[in-house]
């Protein structure tokens, strides 16, 4: 009966579709507005049917409606042993709503998904793309995928990006009357529910999504934008079953049936680990000689097998091979601190450099990508990055500093914060001693200080060659006719750790001449780029991470300059930050001196004509230009 009432549910809704006119003229005005495609309707169902067999079902009808809108008529499934591609086709209309193409399964590009850095992924992508030169036209995808775990639920976002209107879309999830899921959404209106003796269905309906122009400095979409969220309490996973209502369930669940018991060390190594850490006197110091050793053994590769790449590979393997993905060199230096006693936790986090915490009110297995470590010293907790060889020890980062975090535990999982790093301490000092020659060019020494989350700017330049080192330092420095002389760096790898970037340059032409004058730009090296203006904004500003910028340039002036020019100074105070230059000439120098400090935060809407009169007036005070008089 289940069967026959979900066949007539989705042949009903395939009629329906196929009867759908699509010509783009009847997409209303509204929905045109600032958009480059138009979902015209898109059904999706996912029937959970049991633990290990769950149905996606999605039936989408999308209007390109110019160039621009292209990317969103691409339709990209993954799959791997735990998810089959059942089947695939769709159609394609031209502006007026006629049919011009038909596709299937076979039409779609098959790749494996393996990054150039993994050994080991079973994942694989099939992606399509019609190649239509005419706009706007529809493309209409059916497709079914079958998963054999209902351990993550794909979540529902029926706007997918900015530029895209939603005309019509709806989401029904169905499931036996007796199972149990937790369900977060936002910005739409409560299900519609229907509940028999078989199953309980639940409808979510979104109409007339407008579509928007992106905005710069927005939130994260995460918490602004439409969707669903649905993660199972009793779930089954690569034949793992388990339950969980919150966090402190998950990462118990995790922690007994993923981690436990793959500590196992060869009896050589726990005695060079007992060896090496006997002579240090605190659980730190031996942490860090135990990070030392991880770092000089072991390099990262990517490995996505087993349990959906969930599990990490046994320490044992690790020590062995020398190799290991992020849980597997996470778990290893668990293993080995265990030796010296110390306890730490693996942890699970959204990296990337946008700071995205796990939710504290929604518990799911798909929200984190990385794991890292925590040491809960006492008074001295202490985060370790165990994939990368050069990172200082107890650094993150801008990769996963400032979020929420899930400790799995023996006692079950927690949400931890990771570490902050405040405007003051993200830094970029620099000191430049330059001498301006009689025709225009500039050479001298400029000395420059990274730290915080901006120790990583130039950090990519260490182990490269000379020659690598200066065709990097014209694109990060792009200024014409600059050369490098020479080139050197210096790292103190310490918890706050700073990259000490030394270089000898010269500027051909840098100062322009003409009839008795010489123009000089202040600021050679740190222009603050200017941002576009908007006006009637609707998305709040979004400063993701402060930062503060120092520069200190000093120029001889030649003989021939008269070296007069009225003091200057300039000071701009904000809620979002703070601006201010000088400049004096004094015993023929030109000494020009620059702080930029922008503050991280969220503000209204209605500020960001502040905030962008702030910033272009910066970026136009840091193009200031001087003019000297020449002797005759």
């Amino acid at each position: 009966m289940r069967f026959i009432i979900l066949l007539i549910f989705l042949t009903t809704s395939q009629i329906a579709l196929a009867q759908d006119n699509y010509d783009a003229d009847l997409i209303p005005s509204a929905l045109r507005n600032r958009a480059n495609a138009t979902i015209r309707n898109e059904e999706t169902v996912v029937d959970m049917r049991a633990r290990d067999n769950v149905l996606y079902s999605v039936k989408q009808a999308i209007t390109v409606l110019n160039k621009n809108g292209d990317e969103n008529a691409r339709l990209v499934l993954f799959y791997d042993k735990n998810t089959s591609i059942k089947s695939i086709k769709g159609e394609v209309f031209n502006e007026v709503g006629k049919l011009t193409q038909k596709f299937s399964q076979s039409d779609f590009k098959d790749e494996s998904a393996v990054q150039g850095f993994s050994l080991f992924e079973d994942n694989r992508v099939k992606h399509f793309l019609p190649a239509v030169n005419s706009y706007p036209y529809t493309v209409v995808y059916t497709y079914e995928i079958r998963f054999k775990q209902n351990l993550n639920i794909p979540n529902w976002i029926p706007k997918p990006a900015s530029d895209v209107s939603v005309e019509k879309s709806t989401y029904t999830f169905i499931c036996k009357p007796t199972d149990t899921v937790n369900i977060k959404t936002q910005s739409i209106a409560k299900a519609e529910e229907k509940i028999d003796d078989k199953q309980k269905i639940m409808i979510w309906q979104a109409n007339n999504l407008m579509g928007a122009k992106s905005e710069p400095f927005s939130p994260l979409a995460d918490t602004y934008q439409t969707y669903v969220k649905i993660a199972p309490q009793q779930f089954s996973y690569y034949n793992y079953k388990g339950s969980y209502s919150n966090w402190q369930e998950l990462g118990k669940w995790y922690y007994d049936n993923l981690l436990k018991d793959r500590d196992e060390l060869p009896i050589q190594t726990i005695n060079l680990i007992k060896n090496l850490v006997k002579d240090e006197k605190n659980d730190k110091d031996k942490a860090r000689k135990i990070y030392q050793y991880l770092q000089e053994k072991t390099r990262y590769i990517s490995i996505q097998v087993g349990i959906g790449g969930y599990q990490p590979f046994k320490a044992i393997d690790v020590d062995k091979t020398g190799y290991g993905d992020c849980k597997a060199l996470v778990n290893y230096m668990k293993s080995l601190l265990i030796v010296a006693g110390i306890e730490s936790y693996y942890c699970v986090v959204q990296a990337g450099s946008e700071k995205k915490s796990l939710d504290a009110s929604f518990a799911s297995m798909n929200q984190g990508n990385h794991i890292i470590l925590c040491l809960p010293l006492e008074g001295d907790t202490t985060w370790l990055e165990c994939t990368d060889q050069k990172i200082p020890f107890g650094f993150l980062s801008d990769f996963t500093d400032d979020r929420s975090v899930l400790a799995c535990t023996e006692n079950g999982g927690k949400l931890l914060k990771t570490p902050k790093y405040t405007t003051s301490q993200n830094l970029q000092i620099r000191k430049a001693m330059l001498v301006i020659e009689k025709n225009g060019d500039i050479k001298g020494d400029v000395i420059t200080k990274f730290s915080g989350t901006q120790y990583d700017n130039h950090l990519e330049l260490v182990e490269k060659s000379a020659i690598e080192q200066k065709k990097s330092l014209k694109a990060y420095y792009n200024l014409d006719n600059i050369n490098f002389s020479t080139a050197s760096y210096e790292l103190e790898k310490n918890i706050n750790p700073t990259l000490t970037e030394k270089l000898n340059i010269d500027i051909r032409s840098y100062c322009s001449l003409s009839e008795n004058k010489m123009t000089i730009v202040l600021n050679a090296f740190n222009v603050k780029s200017a941002i576009p203006e908007i006006r009637n904004r609707t998305m709040p500003i979004y400063l993701n991470r402060g930062y503060t910028d120092v520069d200190s340039i000093t120029y001889t002036l030649p003989e021939n300059v008269v070296p007069f020019i009225e003091p200057i100074s300039k000071e701009i105070k904000t809620n979002y930050g703070t601006y201010n230059i000088t400049a004096i000439v004094k015993d023929r120098k030109l000494i020009y001196y620059r702080k930029f400090v922008l503050n991280e935060g969220t503000y209204p809407a209605a500020e960001y004509e502040q905030f962008f009169k702030f910033i272009n007036d910066v970026n136009i005070s840091d193009t200031l230009k001087l003019i000297f008089s020449l002797k005759k």
